[in-house]
């Protein structure tokens, strides 16, 4: 009778995979490479066929490497989840969240993701800001994206809906002057956001549903930064209504082109469509829905589940 397949033996397998290398994929689960070595070689003698083919300089997956790949994820993702399932005594939350936040957001937000990391302190969270959209199979447990278009296979629920708005401080446009058609912003310090780092949206939304092509003075994937030039008298910047809400009411700020300059803005909670889902992706979900409902940011509506 063949043994079972030990999840050590599968785990230095997908990692050698998706690393493409041996010696990277040792230093991730931070193991000697002749350990890492034994593990496969041990794993190909348990199945009695070849899964990698090794070379000076990269590795391939044979045919039957392939399809013991993807049951091979399944396994270790439902160990994962069965771990994070076990709870403390008291209940508390057990185990890893990876957690990919887009970078918009500023002190208010801060505070209360670090509330949500004080409420489960036997849950270690994982936070990368990041305007990429990470693989949420792979490099991320639950994402928030700052978006109208989520991709397939995720299960998105929108928390937030809002508008983008054109804002400038007084002492710009006291200095440059109020831009009243959308065709003068091309006379403009217009500050702009790149979600990729390296596609600065230069073509603004209109509210007749066309767009007119605005002069950069500066390019980031930080709203936070964009919101602070703009208040610094930089110039006008293109950001959601409840990044600038305060600055909007206090006077810092001022609403430019409200009539013309429009788009709808969407924050929704997103994760992988699986059978099981862990109890701490469940979790921050619910903490974003109750976030998102609080008196300074409009209701959470119905999730939205995408195909």
């Amino acid at each position: 009778m063949t043994p079972p397949l030990e999840t050590s033996e599968l785990q230095a397998f997908t990692r050698a995979v998706e690393a493409r290398s041996l010696s990277l994929a040792a230093r991730e689960l931070g193991l000697p490479r002749p350990t890492l070595s034994r593990r496969l070689a041990r794993l190909e003698e348990r199945l009695g066929v070849r899964l990698l083919r090794r070379t000076t300089r990269r590795l391939a997956l044979t045919e039957p490497g392939a399809v013991l790949y993807e049951h091979a994820k399944n396994v270790l993702e439902a160990a994962r989840i069965a771990e994070a399932s076990v709870h403390h005594p008291e209940g508390a939350l057990r185990g890893d969240l990876r957690v990919s936040v887009p970078p918009i957001y500023d002190d208010a937000f801060l505070a209360a993701l670090c509330a949500f990391v004080e409420q489960h302190p036997q849950l270690r969270v994982d936070v990368t800001f990041t305007s990429r959209h990470v693989d949420l199979l792979q490099d991320a447990d639950v994402a928030l994206r700052a978006s109208g278009s989520i991709e397939g296979g995720l299960i998105a629920r929108t928390v937030q809906r809002s508008e983008m708005r054109a804002v400038a401080s007084r002492e710009y446009l006291a200095r440059m002057g109020t831009p009243r058609r959308a065709a003068d912003l091309a006379s403009h310090h217009c500050l702009v956001f790149s979600n990729d780092g390296r596609s600065p949206r230069v073509q603004w939304p209109l509210k007749n549903g066309r767009s007119v092509r605005v002069k950069s003075a500066l390019i980031t994937n930080s709203f936070a930064l964009l919101r602070t030039a703009a208040c610094r008298g930089r110039g006008i910047a293109l950001l959601p209504s409840s990044l600038v809400e305060h600055d909007l009411r206090s006077a810092r700020l001022v609403h430019v082109l409200p009539d013309i300059v429009y788009e709808k803005a969407m924050l929704a909670v997103v994760y992988a469509e699986r059978q099981f889902v862990s109890p701490a992706v469940r979790a921050f979900v619910a903490w974003m829905s109750t976030y998102a409902a609080a008196p300074a940011v409009p209701r959470a509506r119905r999730p939205a589940r995408t195909a």
